[in-house]
């Protein structure tokens, strides 16, 4: 066992585990930040994916080790002073979600994408979010909710409650 630490949701933390646990299974049972979900343990489904560094991550297979002096967020690290992030707010103002299993993944795919591309096609929405899936098929919506997030994100309206939908 060896000391690992990084930071968590803005916070540094430290574990003393195996090198090779995954990073999804530290972040769940020993932080207990259970919104990063386990889905396929393979890397295939995306319900696992954090930002590590503002990147996607798959961590159900992402060991320990390589989180080790790394920014890590998860989905509980978004919101801030009682505020969704407009991410948040646009999958549930949209409807995005129904069973929300794969929700936390999509979620955090979209902040990374929006960091890196302000305006996203709706070709560009599809890559980033392939492979993510989605159990109940709510694609339509989800891809609504990323195109609505970006306009929230544009407008500064987030944090105003100005209320916009996908046909704004």
């Amino acid at each position: 066992m060896a000391v690992f630490r990084f930071t968590v949701n803005g916070e540094p933390r430290e574990v003393d585990t195996f090198p090779d646990r995954p990073l999804l299974e530290v972040l769940r049972e020993d932080l207990n930040l259970t919104g990063t979900k386990f889905g396929c343990g393979e890397g295939q489904c995306r319900a696992c994916t954090v930002l590590m560094d503002g990147a996607p991550a798959l961590s159900c297979i992402t060991p320990v080790r390589a989180a080790a002096g790394r920014r890590i967020t998860t989905i509980e690290g978004l919101a801030r002073g009682g505020e969704l992030h407009p991410v948040q707010r646009a999958f549930a103002e949209e409807g995005a979600m129904q069973c929300g299993y794969c929700t936390p993944g999509m979620v955090l795919r979209t902040v990374a994408l929006l960091e890196r591309t302000p305006s996203p096609t709706r070709a560009q929405i599809l890559e980033a979010l392939q492979g993510s899936l989605c159990r109940c098929c709510g694609y339509p919506r989800i891809v609504a909710a990323v195109e609505f997030a970006a306009r929230l994100r544009r407008s500064g309206s987030a944090a105003s409650g100005e209320v916009l939908h996908a046909a704004d």
